[in-house]
């Protein structure tokens, strides 16, 4: 299960923390792309749309030739070399073919019910994560998009909210904000891009890694198209007075 990439590691170096010790999980971050969806990368489910490919751009970023905003201005312009100009209805409407992954659902009202927080932090598209956010009723939604102009056109800029090589740093700082400490984090990636969070948060799942790489540095790992399937590793590790851990089905 190699992913053939180039390895950013080499471009991000090491970490400059210790993974903390695991505690009572207090919130659970998800990445959204393979895992609260079901396709590979939102971004390169656009780019299936419009018949173009992006791995020259991947390969410059890994290597850190350019940084996450020109990365995400190079894909808006393979979409524009295509269309000329593009609504934001239009993305909405690519998106809204993007199915949610099975169990997730169940997988959020669950840890709702036992007092658990939910997040997603995702290098993917906005529109999407703020649509699956609301949708399933997740707390707090932290993704990338694109710029759009007073009439809902695409300006070609980026918006930068997570940086791919780094999804700890939004682990950290939604960690202070929170009050919750990294220990009481569980993380729930599939790809090389979640280890980062793997290491910021005291529980890591694996679910349907597509790589070595994540298979290694997770916790935990889970196979299954179905995000439920994680509930019985997660709950091992909340603590609830009522005793409402024993009400997951």
């Amino acid at each position: 299960m190699s992913c053939g990439y180039y390895c950013y590691m080499k471009t991000r170096g090491g970490f400059s923390f210790k993974k903390p010790m695991v505690d009572r999980i207090k919130l659970v971050v998800f990445d959204m792309d393979g895992v609260v969806v079901d396709v590979r990368s939102s971004w390169g489910f656009i780019h299936d749309y419009f018949d173009v490919s992006n791995n020259k751009s991947v390969d410059a970023y890994l290597r850190g030739k350019i940084d996450d905003l020109e990365f995400i201005r190079r894909d808006v312009g393979l979409w524009m070399s295509k269309t000329g100009s593009m609504k934001k209805s239009k993305l909405l409407e690519i998106l809204s073919d993007v199915p949610m992954m099975k169990g997730a659902e169940k997988c959020v009202k669950s840890l709702r019910f036992l007092g658990v927080k939910t997040a997603i932090i995702s290098a993917g598209v906005d529109v999407l994560a703020d649509r699956v956010g609301r949708e399933l009723g997740v707390d707090y939604v932290f993704a990338n998009g694109v710029g759009f102009d007073d009439e809902g056109y695409i300006t070609g800029e980026g918006v930068l909210r997570v940086r791919l090589m780094y999804k700890d740093e939004v682990i950290f700082a939604l960690s202070k904000k929170l009050g919750v400490s990294p220990g009481e984090i569980a993380s729930v990636g599939n790809s090389c891009f979640d280890i980062p969070m793997f290491k910021a948060t005291g529980l890591s799942v694996a679910f349907n890694p597509v790589d070595d790489c994540t298979l290694k540095a997770a916790d935990e790992v889970v196979r299954g198209k179905d995000l439920s399937l994680i509930l019985p590793v997660i709950k091992r590790f909340i603590c609830d007075k009522n005793n409402n851990s024993d009400k997951i089905r």
